[in-house]
């Protein structure tokens, strides 16, 4: 019985397939085919390039290396200013300065220390004596608005020189 009912119902889907009205289609296929055709483009035009004539008389030949030029000779007079590289390093002297901010300032036992964050976020407490920033910068003074560094940069080969810095309070 299931099987009867199953092949009625094979036979009525196949019935609606059956339908050969092709008419809209082929409508279709023949107003694209009246369409106008379209011009194609005609190809750019290929300008000459301009010609070069490479001429190495005189040049150096690029697979030989070079000699390498002494350095010149400059006379050093150190002021005896240089960084003491036997200082055991900071944890602030790992940033520069422009990348320290002051967040303020906390006074304990009478000293004034300031507060300097990282560009991470954590905050370091620091004073006078403390070293912070990437040219060996030792802190002179903490006041109220600004941290006064003394910096030590290099001024020419093998010579030092002292400079002033300082890091504000931020805004």
């Amino acid at each position: 019985m299931r099987r009867r009912v199953w092949i009625v119902l094979g036979c009525m889907m196949l019935a609606g397939c059956g339908g050969r009205d092709l008419s809209d289609l082929e409508a279709y296929v023949a107003e694209v085919k009246a369409r106008p055709k379209g011009a194609i483009e005609p190809m750019p035009e290929i300008k000459p390039s301009e010609t070069f004539v490479f001429d190495p008389e005189g040049l150096r030949d690029p697979f030989v290396p070079e000699k390498p030029t002494p350095p010149p000779q400059v006379a050093v007079t150190s002021s005896g200013v240089k960084p003491d590289p036997t200082r055991p390093r900071e944890a602030l002297e790992e940033y520069a300065l422009d990348g320290l901010r002051m967040m303020g300032t906390i006074k304990k036992d009478e000293i004034l220390w300031g507060l300097v964050q990282t560009p991470e976020g954590t905050v370091h407490r620091v004073k006078a004596g403390n070293y912070m920033g990437q040219n060996h910068g030792r802190i002179v003074q903490v006041l109220e608005d600004r941290i006064e560094l003394v910096e030590i940069v290099p001024d020419a080969p093998g010579t030092w020189r002292e400079r002033q810095a300082s890091l504000a309070m931020a805004q």
